[in-house]
């Protein structure tokens, strides 16, 4: 996707203050908002404009986007260059709105969707237009992405998670700062679920209640499970005779205990196995975790190893993989 130099589409340097930043984005919007400007690419250049400021403007999602734009940078990117965020760079910023700050119609480019989403900038409880005029306006809610474990899902637990966001001192200037929260973390959360802590976003407005902070969750990469929704896919190596002759074998789950389960006789690479109910849990429906067979083939190294596979090859003269 094509990267978006807001600092460089404002006209202003990396440290700009907040006030540095309103009074450029006042001047272009003078500049080019199209029922006064004469300039052929008004619209254009005013759609950037109001998407540079809704970033740079917004304390959180400047630091989000810093972190993003700090590689970018490294590199001599500039505005049209091709760049794409690292998996994972948004774990722990805490960023307000997350979405579109101007309204879900608001028209955003590929970059600021990526990075930011669409329509989760406005949430019911106090942000809508009705509402800003009234003596009493609810702060904004607060969005952070977190990686857990995927034992975590299974037996819950209690977490202390930092996040990063900033704020704005007294000279104006934007400082990065860190919060550490405890929090408790449900059995049989998912993918993608939003974990709500009331009270936790940014503070309300003329005895207005706080927002409320709302964590995504992600698991961290593990390449012994593979997670769609509630189901777990483990894959369990088994030996040549395993597959051939079956065998009960002990298999570790992902809630850490042990289970034994019976390979079936003749079974072959990618045959599942499934235990029902041992994926994700859940009051209503739990998910199932399935074993994925892949035989290993072990190495002949001693003369009795060689001597032993090649009994094996004698006693399946007719035997070719290759058509089986």
């Amino acid at each position: 996707m094509e990267f978006k130099d807001y600092y460089q589409i404002l006209g202003v340097g990396k440290s700009a203050s907040a006030d540095e930043i309103k009074k450029a984005y006042r001047k272009l919007a003078r500049k080019y908002h199209p029922d006064v400007s004469k300039e052929p690419d008004a619209s254009k250049r005013m759609a950037e404009v109001n998407e540079a400021h809704e970033v740079l403007g917004d304390t959180e999602k400047r630091a989000a986007y810093d972190s993003v734009g700090a590689q970018a940078w490294a590199r001599g990117a500039r505005s049209g260059d091709d760049v794409r965020p690292p998996p994972g760079w948004d774990t722990g910023f805490d960023f307000s709105g997350r979405g579109a700050g101007r309204g879900a119609e608001a028209d955003h480019s590929e970059f600021f969707e990526n990075l930011f989403g669409r329509g989760r900038g406005q949430h019911a409880g106090g942000r809508g237009g009705a509402h800003r005029s009234s003596a009493q306006m609810r702060g904004n809610d607060h969005h952070a992405k977190i990686e857990l474990d995927l034992i975590d899902a299974y037996l819950g637990a209690e977490r202390t998670i930092r996040l990063q966001s900033s704020r704005v001192d007294d000279s104006g200037r934007v400082v990065p700062e860190e919060r550490a929260l405890q929090v408790k973390i449900p059995k049989g959360v998912k993918e993608g679920q939003l974990i709500r802590l009331a009270g936790q976003g940014s503070p309300g407005f003329g005895g207005g209640s706080a927002g409320d902070l709302m964590l995504e969750v992600h698991f961290s990469p593990d390449p012994r499970w593979r997670i769609d929704g509630r189901d777990v896919t483990h894959k369990l190596r088994i030996s040549p005779w395993e597959a051939a002759l079956g065998a009960g074998v002990q298999v570790d789950t992902p809630d850490g205990s042990t289970v034994e389960v019976t390979v079936p006789a003749g079974s072959g690479a990618g045959r599942k196995l499934r235990l029902k109910g041992r994926g994700i849990p859940s009051p209503t429906a739990p998910g199932d975790l399935y074993l994925e067979l892949e035989p290993a083939i072990p190495s002949a190294v001693t003369q009795a190893q060689r001597s032993a596979w090649q009994a094996l090859s004698e006693a399946y003269p007719g035997f070719d993989p290759r058509s089986a």
